[in-house]
């Protein structure tokens, strides 16, 4: 089997404690043999990304270590940045993701960096995560 890799990409704006996740994945991908990528200014970066183009690798893709996440708890916003894209509302997608918009940035980073998908973090907006109702009480 492959190496294991965990790619992280941060959008929907700045949450506090998000670079402590960020650092905390990391290092715990390091105990676990995980290579971990952090994915650079949201969703620009799958969408935007040539990964046959040095200068857009560089620009997009990073790679998470200790050495380089060691101090970003300290800091606020996010390490990785984030941008306003929504590939969901672009007018013009890169050929490789004309398909199907989210599901074509997913299958187009899994296929080339062999993550396996997983949902996101549960925020405000994360329908999946919402607290459970409460049970009715007895009278």
């Amino acid at each position: 089997m492959g190496a294991k890799r965990i790619g992280i990409l941060t959008g929907g704006g700045d949450v506090p404690g998000l670079n402590s996740v960020i650092k905390t994945v990391v290092y715990r991908g390091s105990e676990i043999d995980c290579e971990v990528i952090g994915i650079r200014r949201g969703w620009e970066g799958l969408t935007h990304v040539n990964l046959q183009d040095p200068a857009s690798r560089s620009r997009y893709v990073l790679p998470l270590n200790r050495e380089n996440t060691r101090t970003i708890d300290r800091t606020g916003g996010t390490y990785l940045h984030s941008s306003r894209t929504n590939p969901s509302k672009m007018k013009k997608l890169p050929p490789v993701l004309v398909v199907d918009r989210v599901e074509a940035c997913v299958s187009f980073w899994t296929e080339r960096f062999g993550f396996a998908v997983t949902n996101q973090v549960p925020g405000p907006t994360d329908r999946s995560c919402s607290p459970p109702s409460k049970p009715a009480q007895s009278k």
